[in-house]
């Protein structure tokens, strides 16, 4: 199994029928939040991107990330692990996936109008650490798709939610994970690494 120099993950919160919003549309997540606010749900989270130099976000992740995160790091009521994730957010690169956006305001980031996979072709041959996809179902569908995804951080929420936008596209090629790390949480989610298993070339 070859390792690359960056390794790519997609992190994302799914139900157990396979889906990451419901039937009320794609910010129809109140489902979620029980599940994503838990001391180990924190925890993970903390994990999975502390070893990450760039974070890579849709237009809509961004600018829902950009309109609450970056004020919690000095937030003296937050709780310390979700400041801790905001001064992560604020200090790591940001590219955001967009072709109608402006200007990228948040500090360190910026726009690429480049397909996912192309874009991340490019940072692997840069110098970093991880490169993390903050909950973009479309980035990291793209990604899967073109076989760019090196490790799935997955936090299995237990509620069928029954209709709404499904993760995982049909026509996928087949492919191998490794479960990497298991973490249970109180409300009952798993917090799921999977590491994408590849045969030396």
């Amino acid at each position: 199994m070859s390792t690359p120099a960056r390794t790519v993950v997609g992190n994302i919160t799914l139900s157990l029928d396979g889906r990451v919003a419901g039937r009320g549309g794609p910010y129809d997540m109140g489902w979620i939040v029980p599940h994503a606010t838990t001391p180990a749900a924190r925890e993970h989270m903390i994990r999975v991107t502390s070893t990450a130099t760039t974070a890579l976000l849709g237009r809509n992740n961004y600018e829902g990330f950009g309109g609450f995160w970056p004020a919690v790091a000095e937030m003296p009521d937050a709780d310390p692990v979700d400041r801790q994730f905001s001064r992560w957010l604020n200090e790591v690169e940001k590219v955001v996936f967009s072709t109608t956006l402006k200007e990228a305001g948040w500090s360190n980031s910026r726009i690429a109008t480049a397909d996912p996979a192309t874009t991340v072709k490019e940072l692997r041959e840069s110098d970093g650490g991880d490169i993390i996809v903050l909950a973009s179902t479309s980035v990291i569908q793209n990604l899967l798709e073109a076989d760019q995804l090196d490790r799935l951080s997955i936090t299995l929420a237990p509620e069928i939610v029954g209709d709404g936008a499904a993760f995982f596209p049909t026509g996928l090629d087949g492919t191998s994970w490794h479960l990497a790390d298991s973490t249970g949480t109180k409300s009952g989610a798993l917090c799921l690494l999977y590491d994408r298993l590849r045969t030396d070339s």
